[in-house]
């Protein structure tokens, strides 16, 4: 293994929650009106925390069969544009004949959603929230201990605050390509020399230019890039640009073992790109149909897709993307999303009185990830929650891939979550025909007590793979 092949995270992709300065005055004053319509009790909590949003965007579910010229009356009351009406594949195949629909209006996001209030044309509006990394670069060296994650009390080296991943090895269980998850994320570099082999290839629409599956993407060959709309989930091009927290969180669920760089949990995975990070964050619109993509793979063509892994956060409560999680819930796609990186000040917040989204959603299927460190501390910047982070993994000091063919090592809840996602995916491996619920199970119930941990999280412990 050649140090060259190696190097520092060239960004400082920093989660950071903006303070309600972020706000237009016109925003601000909106929100010390009466309760705006149809927004959750929780909602209404959390749209005084500031989070990001489109600033001239909402999210309208319409009531079923509201005629056209009653919708165009509701958008008349905020001079609304239909911008896109969101309608996938999977919505259809859940009953929903509506959808959702992304309007622009000239006013703040807040204030049109007040301006909407009490109409009964309408199930909810909701601002279109902006999401971010749940990760940042660390120092710029590499250690023969760099793989800290994927050690155990008993490999060599050993370290017993990483996944144990190195013992699930001993054992023989080193993944299965029949297992597949979806990474929910930036891009993905899917001809990176520790990736190519267990990057998905859809066998379901060849390139010709035509929609053969009829999911409404055309030559969708990795996956699909949400954010610019077309098929190419990787962007950063030979200079490695773009696309490096993708990357890097592909490499920790299943880079491969052949002797070129890292290894990731799995040595053997299916991994789908789901791009919806672009430069500037990603939309709550695109990641209900990046959700709903995966939901529609298992749903239509029963492919094993066991796991999506979220990596990010940053938004409020979105009622829309909570319906495109349960969809993913009842299809049996587990959800592993980071539990955050505390707020501007770096420092991890309680989920428990502070929300964040989307690993504080109330649905079964998602695992909400805090992070470690190698000495087994709780990382500083890691929220974490008794009641609403369910376990630790390592995020701290994590090499992994990164985009163009390299490889850099960064902290963050992002690179905890990946963890569990490679522990989902060795458990299906080993387990076939598991349900989400007995995989979850077998992450939560296997966790190792840690003292950092005790009373932070449901378990009270850290990832451990070593069963598995």
């Amino acid at each position: 293994m050649k140090k060259n092949y190696f190097r520092a995270g060239r960004f400082a992709l920093a989660m950071a929650f903006v303070s309600t300065a972020f706000l237009t005055s016109c925003e601000q004053e909106s929100m010390m009106e009466d309760e705006a319509f149809a927004l959750s009790d929780e909602a209404q909590a959390m749209r005084q925390q500031g989070q990001q949003m489109m600033p001239n965007e909402v999210l309208v579910k319409f009531k079923a069969g509201t005629s056209a010229s009653a919708k165009a009356a509701v958008l008349e009351r905020i001079g609304g544009k239909v911008k896109e009406r969101i309608l996938t594949k999977t919505m259809e195949r859940f009953g929903d004949r509506e959808g959702v629909t992304l309007v622009h209006t000239p006013m703040a996001a807040l204030e049109a959603i007040s301006k909407m209030k009490g109409a009964g044309e309408i199930e909810y509006a909701e601002p279109n929230y902006i999401y971010t990394h749940s990760a940042a670069t660390s120092d710029p060296y590499y250690t023969d201990g760099s793989l800290w994650g994927m050690y155990g009390d008993n490999t060599s080296p050993a370290n017993q605050y990483g996944s144990q991943a190195g013992e699930a090895w001993a054992t023989g269980n080193t993944g299965s390509a029949s297992v597949v998850v979806g990474i929910i994320d930036e891009g993905i570099q899917v001809d990176h020399a520790d990736l190519a082999g267990n990057i998905w290839t859809n066998p379901y629409d060849p390139v010709d230019g035509v929609d053969n599956d009829g999911n409404g993407y055309v030559d969708d060959v990795n996956g699909w890039d949400f954010d610019g709309n077309d098929n190419q989930v990787y962007d950063g091009g030979s200079r490695g640009m773009l696309d490096d927290h993708g990357t890097h969180v592909a490499g920790t669920i299943g880079a491969e073992n052949n002797g070129k760089g890292v290894v990731g949990v799995n040595w053997n995975v299916t991994m789908i790109s789901l791009k919806f990070l672009g430069r500037r964050g990603g939309t709550t619109s695109n990641a209900i149909k990046a959700v709903d993509y995966l939901t529609d793979l298992k749903n239509r063509h029963g492919m094993n897709i066991v796991a999506s892994n979220n990596s990010w956060g940053g938004g409020g409560y979105s009622q829309a993307l909570y319906d495109a999680i349960a969809r993913s819930q009842a299809k049996d796609i587990l959800f592993v999303a980071a539990a955050g990186n505390g707020g501007s000040d770096g420092v991890g917040d309680d989920n428990d009185n502070v929300a964040s989204y989307p690993s504080n959603y109330t649905l079964d299927n998602i695992i909400a990830v805090a992070s470690i460190t190698s000495s087994g501390a709780k990382s500083s910047f890691s929220n974490y929650g008794a009641t609403t982070v369910d376990i630790g993994a390592p995020g701290s000091g994590i090499w992994s891939t990164t985009a163009y063919n390299m490889l850099s090592s960064y902290n963050g809840t992002s690179m905890a979550t990946p963890h569990v996602t490679g522990g989902v995916a060795l458990y299906a491996a080993s387990h076939p025909g598991s349900s989400a619920a007995a995989i979850k199970n077998a992450i939560m119930s296997s966790a190792l007590p840690t003292a950092s941990l005790s009373g932070r999280c449901v378990t009270g412990g850290r990832l451990n793979v070593s069963g598995f």
